[in-house]
């Protein structure tokens, strides 16, 4: 049983249910009605030795009723053997015909009716009926709450396992693919934790060995890219130089491509990792890069704890984006405070701008915008590792609509340090 959860879970149900059950015989058998008729034929029989008898007149026996009434705690009525009424104390009763009919209930409040031995009728109510019910009412409850305290600690157990491997499940999902589930038990719920920490484990396994293989590729690249650019320096002088120009351009775009998959690569690769983190002066790298294409700039002085050298390539990444894309448009880069925890670094040109449908793909590896042409280069992944590269940072970045037109890419940073 222990190795199922629905049978775990059924096995409380039942105890729940067997302790109400027991709980509800207790009350049944403390208003019994064997019980309570061994009781009223006492009174009967008591009755018929303290009333006076049928011949006494109807005063005496009006009397002697309202007093024993009052010690009995109980409202009365006596009725003549043909059911007319003799006499009454209490709080009034139901006539004799439907007292007669309502003996088969039992409990604090059933009327009870009884035949003296000399023929007439006693009908009676506790009057301590009302505090007795509340009683049961009281008695209801605890009950509810004796179920409610045995269900709880089962369910809670068995759902907090579940919300554990929830919380593993959604930290695995949003990229530390390291992370494992606590396998508890032998149930439903340590079988799926099982599970899926052999599909993890495989997973994990899988792109470790694609981001090895891609960073292998792209570093044995390297040698055969040197021997072609020094052949193409060997043939300078015997080459046109039109095809001489073709050529050390594409070996630069591939240089630039090599350069880049490494990058990418080392940032999946350590993403789960801690950063060696040092004050860098943002403001100044947004400068030099700027003054090197020549954008204007604007730039609060402030450090960001972070690698210089990715946070330069992402500053210059953007700033090559939009000098490539931007139709000859001037560039401006502007870096300020926001509300004193982060910081934003918007870089921004006047071209034609990017759909808003397509601002989120231009950030997918390789992805150009329809209509974009090889010939102003790039290799597809400059947008790509600006995003890696932020948000590896803790922070992201979008593209907005430029203003009065054109495009904008900001970029958000938490956490600067103002410069001392």
């Amino acid at each position: 049983m222990a190795h199922h959860l629905y049978l775990r879970i059924y096995g409380a149900l039942l105890v729940s249910l067997g302790l109400a059950a027991c709980l509800f015989g207790l009350v049944h058998w403390a208003y019994d009605p064997e019980h309570l008729n061994s009781g009223n034929e006492a009174i009967a029989e008591l009755a018929s030795s303290v009333l006076p008898p049928p011949s006494a007149p109807r005063a005496q026996q009006q009397a002697a009723l309202t007093r024993w009434g009052k010690r009995l705690q109980t409202d009365l009525a006596l009725y003549t053997p043909g059911g007319e009424p003799l006499a009454a104390a209490g709080a009034p009763l139901p006539p004799l015909s439907n007292a007669q009919r309502d003996t088969r209930l039992f409990g604090p409040m059933a009327v009870f009716t009884l035949q003296l031995p000399d023929g007439r009728w006693l009908v009676g109510q506790r009057a301590y009926g009302k505090r007795a019910s509340l009683g049961l009412l009281v008695i209801l409850l605890l009950v509810a709450m004796m179920v409610a305290a045995a269900a709880y600690p089962v369910v809670r157990r068995l759902t907090r396992r579940l919300e554990r491997l929830q919380s593993s499940v959604e930290t695995w999902g949003g990229g530390q693919l390291g992370t494992r589930v606590a396998v508890e038990g032998k149930d439903e719920v340590a079988r799926l934790a099982t599970s899926f920490n052999q599909a993890a484990a495989r997973i994990e396994a899988l792109v470790g060995s694609q981001k090895s293989l891609l960073a292998n590729a792209s570093h044995e690249l390297r040698s055969p890219l040197a021997r072609i650019r020094m052949a193409v320096e060997l043939m300078q002088e015997q080459a046109a130089p039109a095809i001489r120009d073709e050529l050390t351009r594409n070996i630069g775009e591939l240089d630039q491509l090599i350069d880049e998959v490494l990058l990418a690569s080392r940032l999946d690769a350590t993403a789960e990792l801690a950063r060696s983190d040092e004050q860098v002066d943002l403001a100044a790298i947004v400068a030099e890069e700027c003054t090197r294409v020549g954008a204007s700039f604007d730039a609060a002085a402030l450090t960001l704890a972070g690698d210089a050298r990715l946070l330069r390539r992402l500053v210059r990444n953007l700033l090559e984006n939009a000098a490539r894309y931007g139709a000859g448009s001037s560039v401006h880069a502007s870096l300020r405070w926001q509300d004193k925890d982060a910081i934003v670094l918007d870089v921004c040109d006047s071209g034609p701008g990017v759909p808003e449908a397509q601002r989120e793909r231009i950030f997918e590896p390789f992805y150009r915008v329809p209509g974009a042409s090889e010939s102003a280069g790039g290799v597809g992944l400059g947008l790509s590792l600006v995003r890696q590269i932020a948000r590896h940072h803790g922070g992201d970045v979008r593209c907005l609509a430029g203003e009065p037109g054109g495009c904008c890419f900001r970029v958000q940073l938490p956490a600067p340090l103002p410069v001392v």
